[in-house]
């Protein structure tokens, strides 16, 4: 496997090429120097220099190629580490808003089952049967049980209603009655008295017809 087949990424497929571009040249200048050699008493020709100074020129611009590839390098580097602290951010804030959803899902439930669990004062209710109020109210039969539920307690509201207003009317009744027999005990109350008034005033009448002549 070369590293070619390893590193698959057009940017840095480039900065190995330009990078074996530039060690080619380093190394075709070195042997080119090297086949020349240049002594203190002794200057290259001129078509010598005109081909290092080529190969330098090459070599420069290849150099000058990395030195372009790895500025791009660190601020490509830089913009990815600022992506990626911003994606973090963003994640973190994902999975705070996660763990938030999770709390609020297991209050949720907790209430959920809290209200299920609640004796509720409507179940101790004396309601009539099911069946009996099926049998009275048959509109209801296709109801649901919160609704057939609702429908039975309205109408025991409504049959406790009725049964106050009857109450009510027979203790009216009943407190006309008292006040009728009340008055009819002073009526009596004032006759015996009157009576007990015309016997004394009776009574020398009496003695007078119980006279012997």
């Amino acid at each position: 496997m070369t590293i070619s087949d390893i590193v698959t990424d057009p940017f840095l497929q480039s900065v190995l090429s330009t990078s074996t571009l530039t060690r080619q040249q380093c190394i075709q200048l070195f042997d080119l120097a090297s086949s020349h050699p240049i002594s203190s008493d002794q200057q290259p020709s001129h078509s010598t220099q005109l081909e290092i100074t080529k190969n330098q020129k090459l070599l420069y611009s290849y150099l000058a190629q990395l030195r372009g590839l790895n500025r791009d390098a660190i601020l490509g580097v830089r913009h990815t580490k600022s992506v990626t602290a911003e994606a973090r951010q963003e994640v973190d804030r994902l999975h705070l808003q996660l763990q938030n959803l999770y709390y609020e899902q297991r209050h949720l439930r907790g209430e959920i089952a809290a209200c299920e669990s609640y004796d509720h004062k409507y179940q101790s209710l004396p309601l009539i049967s099911t069946e009996v109020f099926l049998q009275q109210r048959p509109e209801h039969a296709q109801d649901s049980e919160h609704d057939l539920m609702i429908a039975r307690i309205n109408h025991e509201h409504a049959e406790r209603e009725a049964l106050e207003q009857e109450r009510q009317g027979l203790l009216k009744k009943k407190q006309g009655l008292i006040a009728e027999n009340m008055k009819r005990k002073e009526d009596l109350k004032a006759l015996d008295a009157d009576l007990e008034r015309f016997i004394d005033a009776a009574k020398p009448i009496q003695k007078t017809f119980e006279k012997e002549y």
